[in-house]
């Protein structure tokens, strides 16, 4: 799991849409107060940390996991709009593990994650499961209680965007982007098709998959 913490919702939601597009298991956070309560549930693998943040400054953040044991060993990459020499030196003495100036380029963000995850003996995750479901990204199979169910290539996607972020709602315009690579463009019946088509493969786990009304889908 990567927590991100950015309080700019389109930085945010562009990062875990790449983390989730390389397999990685994703978190975003806007405010500090909802990382440290995630952080009481759930440790990450690795941190992405923003400096100019509300509530409480990056530095500070990242003092505070630096400080203590549980958290002290949690790899960070500070992102941020500080780009003065000072800055990015006071970030790795206070124990950030990469810093990385804004604007940044997405594919280079991503090769210092996978730099930062090695040094840190951490692999990727390949393999997702909630409840009796598991998916298993490498192999491209997928599981219920243990047999494998046969499911068309779309129908894996969806159901690994889902699983890649319990509870989250996904909209329809964005899985729709996500899967077929275009705008949505009204085309809701080919979504709610695979849609049906899933839940029905999933047999007793159907219900994992609910529908939010007017906003899209989610797994729980």
């Amino acid at each position: 799991m990567i927590y991100v913490v950015e309080d700019d919702n389109s930085i945010r939601e562009l990062i875990l849409y790449a983390l989730e597009g390389q397999n990685y298991l994703a978190k975003g956070f806007g405010k500090p107060s909802d990382f440290w309560k995630a952080m009481e549930e759930e440790r990450p693998k690795l941190v992405l940390l923003d400096i100019m943040l509300p509530e409480q400054d990056g530095m500070e953040i990242l003092k505070e996991l630096k400080n203590q044991s549980r958290t002290r060993e949690i790899p960070v990459i500070m992102l941020t709009a500080k780009d003065s020499e000072y800055d990015m030196v006071t970030g790795l003495d206070t124990g950030a593990d990469d810093y990385m100036t804004k604007p940044f380029r997405m594919m280079e963000l991503l090769s210092r994650i996978g730099a930062v995850l090695r040094r840190s003996g951490i692999k990727n995750e390949d393999i997702l499961k909630i409840g009796k479901v598991q998916v298993d990204k490498s192999r491209h199979l997928a599981r219920v209680d243990g047999e494998e169910i046969d499911l068309t290539p779309k129908e894996f996607d969806i159901l690994w965007i889902l699983m890649s972020r319990p509870g989250y709602v996904f909209s329809r315009d964005t899985l729709f982007q996500r899967i077929w690579g275009t705008d949505f463009a009204g085309e809701s019946r080919t979504l709610d098709v695979h849609m049906g088509s899933l839940r029905q493969k999933l047999g007793p786990e159907k219900d994992r998959i609910q529908t939010v009304r007017g906003l899209g889908y989610k797994i729980i």
